[in-house]
């Protein structure tokens, strides 16, 4: 199916997404701060769409998109937040993307990703 960017601070999340994901039949590659999110696009390219945690220490989500989207453009991201309401909506309309807000069942987090993934225009 895709390939896709993972990004969440917290391991053992980062894993159960990745876990959930791959069932779906994506291939994943996870990381746990921006710099090896970075790394990892430019090792291996870029990835049909991003996962990635709002809220992580450092750089956030809103920010890495900013700087894989400096290189891929058209890069379709969903957003995972524990935050809700109209500011997470407003910037999320902002960047393009989807959100979807912790916690989530697997069924809630695949069907954003194939529904990110149907976007027309979606690079794959």
């Amino acid at each position: 199916m895709a390939r896709l960017l993972v990004v969440d601070n917290e391991p053992d999340i980062c894993a159960l997404i990745a876990r959930h994901l791959v069932r779906a039949g994506h291939e994943v590659l996870c990381a746990h701060e921006a710099a090896t999110a970075l790394a990892e696009v430019a090792l291996h390219g870029p990835p049909d769409a991003a996962v990635l945690d709002v809220d992580m220490p450092g750089v956030d989500g809103y920010e890495l998109l900013e700087r894989l989207r400096t290189a891929h453009p058209r890069l379709p991201a969903l957003f995972l937040t524990v935050l809700w309401g109209a500011d997470v909506q407003t910037r999320t309309e902002d960047y393009d993307a989807r959100y979807v807000a912790k916690p989530f069942t697997a069924a809630a987090l695949c069907d954003a990703v194939a529904d990110l993934l149907a976007q027309p225009g979606t690079p794959r």
